[in-house]
């Protein structure tokens, strides 16, 4: 009585691992299918563990990168607008100033033009004080306030920001300038080869043609190689922001492709081969569901069902 028993205690124990092994399976391929992953915990495959960490890191860290790169490129495309407005200012005031330069200009008009160039040198201070994406002075490099300010005393914008606009990495060890200082572009050498900047030039000219005499259209005539520098070197910085937006838009190519392959990597270490799991889990669920129904049966078995 002992031995049957006995018998019977282990046939029921066997029989119960064996389905659970059986339903721990199954569950584990479906698991798998659910979260589209091998690994339930990292002890399933350490080595596959690790190599997965070590892309998700690139992955946050691609992310910060692309966000930098986002960044540069919204304030190189504000920078791109306002150097187009600039430009804008300095033709317009070179038409004006070449009205100017003609000596039969009547005073009436001269002292006009003279006015609407002080508004153009308004304009160009206001322009100046433009803000980037984050709200900072656009072309006032590391400064916290206005790039630029009226002098109180001869009522000429003059620069007062930081030394430098500062780069953004677009990651690999690479970066861009996210902007221009105000300097940069609007500072330059007049004809005779003496520095001087848009800012000065333009004030100096409206304060000139101000009064409306004749004796003026000199200084106008003069002001009109000043303006010509100052454009070519809008239209430089032009180029240079053009060509940082290039820049980004091939770095950005980069993060991209290489963000696809660790996807590929991810998937190739991580993820299930999904039709082979179904198809896994359709035959642990057969045999399952077989070995239940047999274990059943046996279990309701008894000695008299073989003596009658």
């Amino acid at each position: 009585m002992s031995i049957f028993a006995t018998s019977t205690s282990a046939f029921f124990e066997r029989s119960t691992q064996s389905l659970s092994a059986l339903r721990s399976q199954a569950e584990d391929l479906q698991n798998q299918i659910s979260t589209n992953s091998k690994l339930t915990k990292s002890s399933d495959d350490p080595l596959a563990a690790s190599q997965l960490r070590a892309l998700a890191r690139a992955d946050a860290i691609g992310t910060i990168d692309t966000a930098a790169a986002n960044r540069a490129t919204t304030d190189l495309n504000l920078t791109d607008t306002a150097l187009n407005q600039f430009a804008t200012y300095v033709t317009r005031a070179q038409e004006l100033a070449t009205q100017a330069a003609s000596a039969l200009l009547p005073p009436a008009q001269r002292a006009s033009i003279g006015s609407e160039l002080a508004q153009i040198h308004n304009g160009l201070v206001g322009l100046a004080n433009a803000r980037d994406s984050a709200g900072h002075a656009l072309f006032g490099g590391d400064s916290a306030g206005d790039a630029y300010q009226i002098n109180a005393t001869t009522g000429i914008g003059e620069y007062i920001g930081g030394g430098s606009a500062g780069q953004l990495s677009l990651g690999d060890g690479q970066s861009v300038g996210r902007s221009l200082t105000g300097p940069e572009f609007l500072a330059f050498k007049d004809p005779a080869g003496n520095p001087t900047d848009l800012m000065t030039v333009i004030k100096n000219l409206s304060d000139a043609l101000a009064g409306g005499a004749a004796s003026t259209a000199a200084t106008a005539s003069t002001a009109l190689g000043s303006l010509a520098n100052g454009l070519d070197a809008i239209t430089t910085a032009q180029t240079v922001v053009g060509s940082r937006l290039s820049w980004i838009d091939l770095s950005t190519e980069r993060q991209q492709a290489m963000s696809e392959a660790r996807s590929s990597q991810q998937s190739d270490i991580g993820a299930p081969e999904l039709g082979s799991a179904l198809a896994r889990l359709q035959q642990l669920s057969t045999v399952l569901e077989a070995s239940q129904a047999s274990f059943s049966k046996l279990a309701n078995l008894s000695l008299f069902d073989f003596l009658r």
